[in-house]
């Protein structure tokens, strides 16, 4: 199995472009220079050179980051395109060549880690079977993951997290995992955090941090058990769902927050705690409702390893 990060991957397309796209999805030059490996100066001066060279202004600057104009947006798309095309030549080439290996782009990020999949894989892969798995970062954030979603199957094959989402589910094909426990997530410094489990008498009188209405069945429910049987313990609405600045939002505000097991460590100023309730999510594979044949050879094979290991 082979590991490839995007960036270091040969391109028949400019640099500049690259970093355009990783500053456009990022949202700032300083996540962007994150992603690719390299410092906040060298990321600002490409996009000034690719500006300078088209002629008009592809990112508008502001106090909270960077976001597309009008005509960097067309770029935007324009250049997705150019790089989707720059890898199909060179794929081609590949298999002219003899190469007969297929690539699948997994997603990975803080709260959608790629772990769960890679070592799903690792059980699969005998050295014999004809794929690479290229390792592809993103970010949480709302505007990167919109920008993630609307590329999955054209610029990223598939990514690993909760599979609860009902606009998700009617967007996307998902291939369930195990699912994943709810739990609480509270401050450090909160009385509750010297405590091993919860238990619903423990978040009496708390405030909770919980995904809007409408985004998740499962939180639906949990939002109706708390509604109907939990009405001293108040809730706050995620705007959407969860990346690191609820995180953050949440320990600033000294509150509590759902959370999920897989997710322990994630700040290094909360702790993850069971509870004494029935909240399980479901966890797995979200990719393209058209994939590519690469990627539709890769879930099959994983669903007969997954049939197999469940007959032992």
């Amino acid at each position: 199995m082979v590991f490839r990060k995007s960036e270091n991957e040969v391109a028949v397309y400019s640099r500049e472009l690259t970093t355009f796209i990783a500053a456009a999805e990022q949202g700032s030059f300083l996540k962007a220079s994150r992603t690719l490996y390299t410092t906040p100066a060298s990321v600002m001066n490409q996009i000034n050179k690719l500006e300078s060279e088209v002629g008009v202004a592809l990112l508008e600057r502001t106090n909270q980051g960077v976001r597309l104009t009008p005509a960097g947006r067309s770029i935007y798309t324009d250049a997705k395109n150019i790089i989707r095309l720059s890898e199909q030549a060179m794929a081609r080439a590949r298999r002219i060549a003899g190469d007969a290996r297929q690539t699948v782009r997994v997603g990975t990020s803080i709260l959608r880690p790629c772990r769960t999949l890679v070592d799903l894989w690792s059980e699969i892969d005998d050295g014999e079977i004809a794929f690479s798995v290229q390792i592809v970062p993103f970010d949480d954030s709302p505007n990167s993951m919109e920008l993630m979603l609307d590329s999955l199957g054209r610029d990223i094959d598939c990514f690993v997290g909760p599979c609860d989402s009902l606009t998700w589910k009617q967007r996307y094909n998902m291939l369930l995992l195990e699912p994943v426990n709810c739990c609480i997530a509270v401050p450090k410094n909160h009385r509750l955090a010297e405590k091993c489990a919860l238990t619903w008498n423990d978040l009496s009188g708390e405030t909770l941090i919980l995904v809007r209405r409408g985004e998740s069945l499962v939180l639906n429910s949990m939002r109706d058990d708390i509604e109907r049987n939990h009405p001293d313990i108040a809730l706050i609405d995620a705007p959407h769902f969860y990346d690191v600045g609820i995180f953050n939002e949440c320990e600033q505000r000294g509150c509590l927050m759902e959370t999920l097991d897989i997710w322990k460590g994630v700040h290094p100023a909360m702790k993850t705690l069971p509870v004494a309730w029935n909240y399980h999510m479901p966890y797995g594979i979200v990719y393209a409702k058209r994939p590519s044949d690469a990627m539709r050879q890769f879930i099959e094979k994983i669903q007969k390893h997954l049939s197999s290991r469940k007959a032992e």
